[in-house]
């Protein structure tokens, strides 16, 4: 077995002066790559551009004005939904201002606490099923994020849809998502410059081509479950809760279309986050074994594993609390100022882009003991838990907090426990390399070796 790093990896930072060229470049490749390094000290960082300005802030007292004191006047930037918008089309991870807040009054009751109880068995069942493909490769040097991919996509489809991922058109929607996932950089030009509305965004055919399949098998979904909503046969899933909310406001119920919306951002932050933060989780734990052994005899010390037992899965959350600080399935936020703004007694625009980014605030030294390595104990320590009460935001934060933030709290623990409970993982010679896609993903994979536990 080889040994691991002691820190577990990230990526180089890039020198501090670059030319506006080779950073565009750089952030088109990995945003987190074409950062420098004094980011990880710093309260704030100003990058000007002949087309814009922008503040990265990782000082909390900034971080809480703009997420929780006043969202409002910080809405979501535009230049991050023109990378998304084929697949995403006008869903509540792009919206703002009434459309949002409209969007929100019907989705949030799905992922109220007591629904969470409910998407238990479909998450038990998916983590069997795991558990069944890797009995079959174990010896062997398994690509878990892969694994780990096909795992969380069996979540989603059970938890909407009550399909596992092995139904053809969940296993269509996973397939051509892979496809999108490598032909789609989180920016396009559109990110940086200043477009009109007609002028095309540089999207590849092959983008274009996998959103209109994954939007048109979504739709396929949708109209299915429509008909089973009219007929009193629909399974009470997530799918049949949101489709038959009604907007308190309005009386309204989601479109076809807005169905649509809704389902493909669930896939892609229900999904590929948990994909990400599994992924990586096991790769820690490869590399600890220590921590390793924790997680699998407080799994095996469970004598029923329902819904009451995730509150024992205690050593198991805080692995995967420190997981999502080290690295957070979705490194970096942008909101822009609706007016101008001082932070830090610097002018800041109208217009501005502020970016808030968990990669730096989550490994911030000023904030965080030993903040680049993998504490899970750390959890239990109070100047670190006091920390994380201003500088943890896998999820964000404020009233834009993300919906599912209950649900992956629940499905990463469970799922880690699950896979460690029957499995060793150990690292091989390929040590994996972090960069930003649509999430924190390995550029080479993770590949461990999967053996039984004795």
């Amino acid at each position: 077995m080889s040994e691991c790093p002691f820190i577990p990896p990230k990526p180089a930072a890039r020198p501090e002066k670059v030319s506006l060229w080779r950073y565009l470049k750089l952030f088109r490749a990995d945003i987190l790559s074409a950062q420098p390094a004094k980011l990880y000290r710093a309260w704030m960082a100003e990058f000007r551009t002949p087309f814009f300005r922008s503040f990265l802030i990782n000082q909390p007292e900034l971080i809480h004005e703009v997420l929780k004191a006043r969202p409002e006047d910080f809405p979501k930037s535009n230049r991050i939904a023109e990378g998304l918008r084929p697949l995403l089309g006008n869903s509540v991870f792009l919206t703002n201002g009434a459309t949002w807040k409209r969007q929100r009054r019907i989705i949030d009751p799905a992922f109220e606490g007591g629904r969470l109880r409910d998407t238990f068995a479909a998450m038990k069942a998916a983590g069997e099923a795991s558990v069944a493909r890797l009995s079959q490769q174990t010896g062997q040097s398994v690509e878990l994020e892969e694994e780990a991919s096909h795992l969380a996509a069996d979540v989603i489809f059970r938890t909407l849809f009550s399909i596992p991922i092995d139904h053809h058109l969940a296993s269509e929607v996973f397939h051509e998502f892979r496809r999108y996932q490598k032909s789609q950089p989180i920016l396009n030009i559109a990110a940086f410059l200043p477009l009109p509305a007609w002028l095309p965004r540089g999207f590849s055919a092959e983008t274009r081509k996998s959103a209109r399949k994954i939007r048109h098998l979504i739709t396929e979904l949708t109209l299915s479950r429509q008909v089973e909503i009219s007929n009193g046969t629909a399974p009470n899933d997530l799918a049949t809760k949101i489709m038959t909310t009604k907007d308190p406001v309005t009386g309204e119920t989601f479109s076809t279309e807005e169905m649509v919306d809704q389902v493909a951002i669930f896939f892609l932050a229900g999904h590929e986050t948990s994909a990400s933060a599994l992924g990586w989780a096991l790769y820690l734990l490869a590399c600890s074994p220590e921590w390793q052994v924790k997680v699998a005899e407080e799994a095996r010390a469970i004598e029923r594993l329902d819904f009451s037992a995730i509150s024992q899965l205690k050593i198991s959350r805080d692995v995967f609390r420190e997981t999502l600080r080290l690295y957070p399935p979705v490194p970096m936020m942008v909101r822009e100022a609706s007016r101008a703004e001082s932070f830090r007694d610097r002018r800041v625009p109208k217009g501005a882009q502020i970016v808030i980014s968990p990669w730096h605030v989550q490994r911030h030294t000023r904030l965080w003991t030993e903040p680049d390595l993998f504490r899970p104990d750390r959890w239990q320590n109070r100047e670190d838990k006091e920390a994380a009460r201003d500088a943890w935001l896998p999820f964000s934060a404020g009233a834009r907090v993300c919906t599912g933030a209950g649900f992956a709290m629940i499905e990463g623990p469970l799922l880690v426990s699950m896979l460690l409970r029957d499995f060793v993982v150990s690292p091989t010679d390929e040590v994996p390399i972090p960069v930003a896609h649509l999430t924190v993903r390995s550029a080479n994979g993770i590949h461990l070796k999967v053996t039984q536990r004795p």
